[in-house]
């Protein structure tokens, strides 16, 4: 074998070894469809929204003293209907099996007229219920006032309630309900894959690398050259101009493997239940944390006080005790080597009997020292 077979087939190798390091092994461990990892750009959702009564409640509906809204639907929908209600009879209407509601919807992207979408319809006034009503005929509008589906229908509520005697029981919540295929399609939303040449995708997270893996995935089994990253976000990516042989490049696409990046080590804390949620990467720096519980406890009772016997006019009279008493837990002082897991973290917290509260101010208290290797964002 002469010197230049020699630079092939070490070049061939070197390329094969290249594309198993980055290719098939790395994708059968941490790999995930392009269509998990991206959108077309251009092919989306649009939401619709609109107004409407449900009738035929069980005396749940909605109490029109305090909904003069609902009055004044039932007046312009019966007016429409050919029936005139007399002069003055709105203030002495009791619509009791009727709730004016709000509808809303998604239409999805290449939806045709005459197809069916589901309905959340959603009471607007003080309805008790909405089960077991019935949606009249409502437009649903777009965001540039135009109607683009027409809903009606039987509401379905996933919850039941009782009340009798001041007592009363709920299971779920009842003033919102499904109406299941109850809007029918009158207007088409036309959608355009792509500009020319070129259609562009979309990454659902901004990550440079998560960028270059999909454009290394698709120049791997397309061809090199045939996408490109506009951005830290956006991949250019040249398909075919006619319709069918698009839409088939495209079902080939999103079934294509990228190696999906190392996750950024992030922890979500949400201040107002106390939940903490963090991934696997989260590390911390060597540091130590004591933590120490302050409570207050403050008891009130009733005491009754009787004049004695031999009084002449003493009334009895009732005065309240109170007792306070402060409770302090002895602080623990745990330390915690650097680049310990996730799970380490969590079982050096739990030993000191941090409460999802009392997380929250302590991972904050770690950021502000700089010892959390991640993001913490607040929601």
């Amino acid at each position: 074998m002469n010197d230049p077979d020699k630079f092939k087939t070490l070049a061939w190798i070197l390329l094969l070894v290249g594309a198993l390091i980055g290719g098939p092994l790395a994708r059968s461990a941490h790999a995930e469809r392009l269509k998990e990892l991206t959108r077309v750009q251009g092919v989306r959702d649009n939401q619709l929204i609109g107004y409407g009564l449900v009738v035929g409640l069980d005396g749940t509906g909605d109490q029109t003293t305090q909904t003069p809204f609902t009055v004044q639907s039932l007046q312009a929908m019966l007016s429409q209907l050919g029936v005139q209600l007399p002069a003055g009879s709105a203030s002495t209407l009791q619509l009791k099996n009727v709730a004016a509601v709000m509808i809303t919807a998604t239409l999805p992207p290449f939806t045709r007229a005459g197809q069916e979408i589901d309905l959340t319809v959603s009471s607007l006034g003080n309805a008790k219920s909405l089960r077991g009503g019935t949606l009249l005929m409502s437009p649903l509008k777009g965001v540039d006032g135009q109607v683009y589906a027409i809903g009606q229908g039987n509401v379905l509520v996933g919850g039941v309630g009782a009340s009798a005697n001041g007592s009363k029981v709920q299971v779920n919540h009842l003033a919102v309900g499904r109406v299941p295929g109850g809007g029918t399609v009158e207007r088409e939303v036309a959608t355009v894959i792509g500009r020319g040449d070129y259609i562009f995708l979309e990454s659902n997270t901004s990550d440079f690398d998560t960028t270059r893996q999909i454009v290394w995935a698709i120049n791997s089994a397309i061809g090199m050259g045939v996408a490109n990253a506009v951005d830290g976000r956006v991949v250019r990516v040249v398909a075919p101009v006619e319709q069918d042989k698009r839409v088939e490049f495209l079902a080939r696409l999103e079934n294509l493997d990228v190696v999906r990046p190392r996750a950024l080590a992030k922890v979500i804390v949400n201040a107002r239940t106390g939940s903490v949620v963090m991934n696997q990467t989260v590390t911390i720096e060597p540091c130590a944390v004591a933590h120490g519980n302050l409570s207050v406890i403050i008891t009130t009772e009733p005491v009754i006080s009787q004049p004695n016997a031999l009084s002449l006019g003493g009334t009895t009279v009732q005065a309240a005790k109170s007792n306070i008493e402060i409770r302090e837990d002895k602080g623990g002082l745990v330390t915690m080597p650097a680049g310990v897991s996730l799970a380490e973290v969590v079982k050096a917290l739990n030993s000191i009997g941090a409460t999802p509260q009392d997380l929250l101010a302590i991972l904050q208290a770690m950021k502000s020292a700089g010892v959390l290797r991640a993001d913490l964002e607040v929601i």
